[in-house]
């Protein structure tokens, strides 16, 4: 058994995706420590920004909506440890809690979903594209400034279900959390990382626990996946570089080979109109030291008003 006096205590939300990385992660503890499936029990804890879905999340608080609760039962010790996708995570953890590990990432790039059509570019001028993300929003006016681009919120498979329904002509999703749930062959077109970059964190899946809880940082320390982890300490310096939240349309992609660590980051306004990147290549030694130059950077480029000149307009669904 654990040691523990009883079962180690995963948290998690409720939906599909969600229960798939609890058991990735239930899977891995257990093949590295040779424990059983009794010996774990993954506890549904429903968030805020589950059961808020006719708002955007913008003009509810923000991606810590979908971490709120899972934290707070993790501080008061109703769960040992917290699963989430690494995207949702704010950059300001609550105090006493930490990242102690990463599972291995899964593919980073978005799929575009449509329901006559295969391909963004054989979309109607005009048609409706849904999504709840910012940055897919920017980048797709980006490329098609003639469509009409509206808030889409729900999980995966309710997403999914409201295009059958016909509620849009297309949406945008992770294909990670696709790939997930066995749900990739709903793809119609893969977007490239180059055309399309991902958010920051997209397609990893973090694991939260206690600063100090040295038994669980032991178990967790067997699985946690050395690159995605320095990717993503990367990713978020530079997402906290930039105050970055549900409000601000941001794109970064990071990878490692060998001895070189190479980082894009990216900011848009919503329209999609204008934006500001940046390549760094460095070593993998200091990924926040990385991170937080490349925020600088586009901070620098883009001028103090470039954020402030359309927060309002970011709470428009």
């Amino acid at each position: 058994m654990t040691g523990r006096g009883g079962p180690i205590r995963i948290g998690t939300r409720g939906s599909r995706l969600a229960l798939a990385q609890a058991s990735e992660l239930r899977a891995r503890l257990m093949a590295a420590h040779g424990l059983g499936e009794g010996d774990f029990a993954i506890q549904v804890i429903t968030t805020a920004g589950d059961r808020i879905q006719d708002r955007p999340l913008s003009e509810v608080g923000g991606k810590g909506l979908f971490t709120l609760e899972i934290e707070g039962a993790l501080i008061d010790g109703r769960i040992d440890l917290a699963v989430h996708s690494a995207k949702d995570v704010a950059t300001q953890l609550p105090n006493g809690l930490h990242l102690a590990a990463f599972l291995p990432r899964e593919d980073v790039r978005d799929a575009f979903i449509g329901r006559e059509v295969r391909r963004i570019a054989d979309l109607p001028e005009g048609a409706v594209v849904g999504s709840a993300s910012l940055r897919r929003q920017a980048l797709l006016k980006r490329m098609r400034p003639d469509l009409e681009v509206i808030n889409f919120r729900g999980n995966l498979t309710t997403r999914l279900q409201k295009l059958r329904d016909g509620a849009v002509d297309g949406t945008l999703l992770a294909l990670a959390g696709m790939k997930r749930i066995a749900l990739e062959g709903e793809a119609t077109e893969i977007l490239t990382e180059e055309d399309f970059p991902p958010a920051p964190g997209q397609g990893a899946i973090a694991v939260e626990s206690r600063i100090g809880d040295r038994d669980t940082d032991v178990l967790l320390a067997a699985i946690d996946h050395r690159e995605t982890h320095l990717r993503l300490r990367a990713e978020r310096a530079f997402l906290a570089e930039l105050d970055g939240s549900c409000r601000t349309p941001i794109a970064a992609h990071s990878a490692i080979d060998g001895e070189t660590f190479r980082f894009r980051g990216m900011i848009l306004t919503p329209d999609g109109r204008h934006v500001h990147e940046t390549r760094l290549e460095r070593s993998p030694a200091e990924p926040e030291a990385l991170g937080r130059e490349a925020g600088q950077r586009l901070l620098q480029a883009a001028g103090p008003d470039f954020f402030a000149g359309w927060a309002d307009d970011s709470r428009r669904p």
